[in-house]
Order: structure tokens, then sequence, then C-alpha cells
């Protein structure tokens, strides 16, 4: 590579984030409007509703700002940033199913060693359905652009484990003014950014750590957790009768120590397969 062209990728970075936080700050507004969220209000609970259509508008001006980009700055198609679906259910099952499992699995700990205590179940079929949507365009949202954009442009400039590195890095500062976020919460969103773009750097398709994304955030509000300190419509109801570091307190799972291990020992595992079988495309510039 020349060095011209290991400038270009961090450069295009750099270069969308104004026209980003404009244009999806603009749609957020607009979704806002529709549901009557006083958005000028960032402190204002939102209902389940208004989180779902702010959300479906972040995610459309992200689609936006990230396609005009990848079309007229970075001289390609949409789909070349991870989106082929061909050949790639197994990806969307193993995803789902691993973050599942995660979740499942965190929840009986927990409950075995009374950090939580099981209160009742909530069931609220629209709410169930709201969630699913929600969670769905969160994970499309966040992986387009923190893998699918940010990540890829990375991979233009630096080394891939690097450039993992950096991705990760910023998808945690993104996450850092989230309710009752600290440093273990923190970190452990960095080690999910990490896990979630392991496959990428290897694969460079998006739809293993787009189903990833959405079990864990979907079955984690399911099971009770907050969601990265954020506290919306859960199936399960649960007390803790302390906020410790293995719960994770009221920043939910992602706050407890539990969640590092388990996020360290899948990201080791996909470490150790990807060395064992490697797969990696280099990525060319067009």
């Amino acid at each position: 590579m020349s060095e011209q062209y290991k400038i270009r990728g961090w450069v295009r970075i750099l270069l969308m984030l104004i026209p980003y936080l404009f244009v999806v700050g603009v749609f957020q507004m607009i979704g806002a409007a529709l549901v009557d969220y006083d958005y000028g209000n960032i402190g204002t609970d939102r209902n389940s509703q208004q989180r779902f259509i702010i959300q479906l508008f972040t995610f459309l001006g992200t689609c936006l700002i990230v396609g005009i980009f990848v079309k007229y700055i970075d001289k390609e198609q949409i789909i070349s940033i991870g989106l082929k679906i061909k050949n790639r259910s197994s990806d969307l099952w193993i995803g789902f199913t691993i973050g599942t499992i995660i979740m499942i699995f965190a929840f009986g700990i927990l409950e075995f060693l009374n950090e939580i205590q099981f209160q009742k179940i909530v069931f609220d079929l629209d709410e169930i359905i709201l969630s699913v949507f929600l969670f769905i365009f969160v994970s499309l949202t966040e992986e387009i652009l923190f893998r699918g954009y940010i990540l890829r442009n990375l991979m233009y400039s630096f080394n891939k484990y690097v450039a993992l590195l950096i991705s990760a890095l910023i998808f945690a500062v993104a996450h850092g003014m989230n309710p009752n976020i600290d440093i273990i919460g923190l970190t452990n969103i960095f080690l999910g950014g990490i896990l979630l773009g392991i496959t990428y750097i290897h694969t460079k398709n998006l739809w293993f750590p787009i189903a990833l994304h959405f079990s864990w955030n979907f079955f984690q509000v399911l099971l009770g957790f907050n969601v990265s300190g954020q506290n919306v419509y859960s199936l399960v109801r649960f007390k803790m009768p302390q906020e410790t570091l293995l719960n994770g307190g009221a920043f939910g799972f992602e706050g407890s120590i539990l969640s590092l291990i388990i996020l360290l020992i899948s990201i080791i595992s996909i470490t150790i397969y990807y060395r064992k079988k490697p797969i990696a495309t280099p990525i060319h510039h067009k």
C-alpha cells in the first residue's frame, strides 16, 4: 500500500464525523417530534414507542450518511461494507445463539449465587414486539457504523488488530455518557467492541456481529437487566440484594465482572478459531 492510501482510511472517518452527527441529530429530532418526545431534555425518560421511533430514525440517518460516503468518497457499493447475505445464514444463527446462551447462562449463574433474586414475569406482547424491532435497529445501526464503516476504513490504514483496538475504543467512547456507567462498564463496552469486530477483521462480513449484538441486547432486556445502564421493559423482573461488581448494579450485566470474564473467554475462543482456520481476505481499494 502507498502512504497516500494508508492515510485515506482514517481521514474518511474524520470527514464523516461532523456530517454524521449533524444529519443523525436532525433525524433523531424528527423522530422525537413524531412521538412527542422532548428532545431538548435528554434526561427525560422515553417510553418504548419513543425509543423505537427515535432509534429507527437514527438508523435511517446512519444509512444515509454511510451510504453517501461509501458511494461518493469510498467509491464502492454499500453492500461492500459487509452486507452480502449469500451463504451467511449460518453466521446469523451462530451469532444469535451465542448471544442467547451467554445471557441465559449469566442469569442462571447470578441467580444461583444469589446476586439476583427472581420476582415475577411481566408478559406484554406489544412491549416484546417493540423490543425486537428496537434492538434490530440498534444492532444494524451500530454495526453498520462502527464495524462496517469505521473498522473497515481503519483496516485500510492500520494492521487489522490495531484497527480493531481503535474501533473498539471509539465504540466505548461513543457509549461513555450512558447512565450509571463506571470503569468496569466502560471496559466491558470496549471488550464488546472487540468481540463484535473480531470476526469482521477475518470475514469482512457484518451478519455475525449484527446477530450477536441483537441477541446480546434483546435477551439481556428480557431477562431483566439494564442495557448499558438504560432501564427498559423486561419480561423477567428480579431484584438485587445489593449492587455488586458481580451483578453489575444499575448499569446492568455489562457493568459486571462476570460479563468481563465472559467477553474475554469469547474473544480468546474466536481468536483461536480464526488462527487455526485463517480465511482473511485482503481489502483492496477501488
